[in-house]
């Protein structure tokens, strides 16, 4: 097992250094020069060959890289060109909206999918079986900024209910906080719920045609037990793997919900870097996005071995 965590964990290592490579080298050939995008088209020659000398940015690329990747790892993520602080405390502080909102959301997404699902397969022709199909089909079909503006009119611009936009900050209190983040949950989780109730169905059929289902059967269990206890939890692999999609992908591509509720999150950011062609905020933060995804998924094969006996003797 020693010698298994050793190896996925030089694998994850490569992959990091990989992908920071391609992500430095790509934002190198984006169109722009951040120099001229600070200064403006009026300034001199030599003004602009200055600045971007003080940015390093005339130096040769690889060793821009290394110097930006030896940064990374002292956890020194440089200066933003735009806001003059350093990168670290702006990706601290959008997180400390994103990752709430994410995780939230993909609660709430694995609350609903999971038991309906699970119901719908072990019921099929039936009452939940009919409510699985008709949810996914329109939570799939329905975009989370128009949900996300649906409920902005309906509960706060109607109702008054619920706050329309922005973020007061946790230190405001843990309450207003978490109201703000309500209807963002909400219209998050519900495209990724309808994709894991058709995700969580299909593994609960599998399962029960193995042979541990059909001997708990004839042991004399019932039905929900049958289900709860020896189904669903030999149908977790590929609901685990769609968890950690999700919850990347949450993570990840939440800017426009962020956008329409005006939340301070990384998506924001990245959006905003990009727009101001903050090279440097960028670089970060689709690293951290990139190093996110790979960490999720090295956490979720971990777990494959943890739930399944029979994987951890195929490794």
């Amino acid at each position: 097992m020693i010698t298994l965590l050793a190896r996925r964990f030089t694998g994850l290592i490569l992959t990091l250094l990989i992908v920071s490579l391609l992500i430095f080298a790509l934002m190198d050939l984006l169109p722009g020069d951040p120099a001229s995008i600070m200064l403006g088209t009026s300034a001199s020659p030599e003004t602009l060959a200055a600045l971007r000398h003080e940015l390093g940015l005339d130096q040769p690329l690889i060793l821009r890289y290394g110097q930006w990747l030896a940064g990374v790892l002292s956890g020194n993520l440089g200066q933003s060109y735009t806001y003059g602080v350093p990168v670290a405390g702006l990706i601290v502080e959008r997180l400390a909206v994103t990752l709430p909102l994410a995780l939230m959301a993909i609660v709430l997404s694995v609350a609903i999918a999971l038991p309906l699902g699970a119901l719908a397969a072990s019921r099929r022709g039936g009452v939940f079986a009919i409510i699985a199909t008709l949810f996914s089909q329109v939570s799939i079909a329905v975009p989370a900024f128009w949900v996300a503006l649906l409920m902005i009119i309906l509960f706060s611009t109607l109702l008054g209910l619920m706050p329309a936009g922005g973020f007061p900050g946790w230190h405001e209190g843990f309450l207003p906080a978490l109201q703000a983040l309500v209807m963002p949950t909400v219209a998050l989780a519900m495209p990724q719920a309808g994709v894991l109730t058709r995700v969580a169905r299909s593994a609960v059929i599998e399962a029960m045609h193995e042979d541990f289902a059909r001997t708990a059967v004839a042991k004399g269990l019932s039905s929900s037990a049958v289900l709860w206890r020896h189904i669903v939890p030999n149908a977790l692999i590929p609901i685990l793997t769609m968890i950690g999609l999700q919850f990347t992908f949450l993570v990840a591509g939440a800017v426009l919900v962020e956008n329409v509720f005006n939340l301070p999150g990384l998506g924001r950011l990245a959006l905003q870097a990009l727009s101001q062609r903050d090279v440097i905020v960028m670089q970060d933060v689709v690293l951290f996005f990139a190093g996110l995804v790979i960490v999720v998924n090295f956490v979720v094969d971990l777990s494959y071995l943890a739930i399944d006996p029979r994987m951890r003797k195929a490794a």
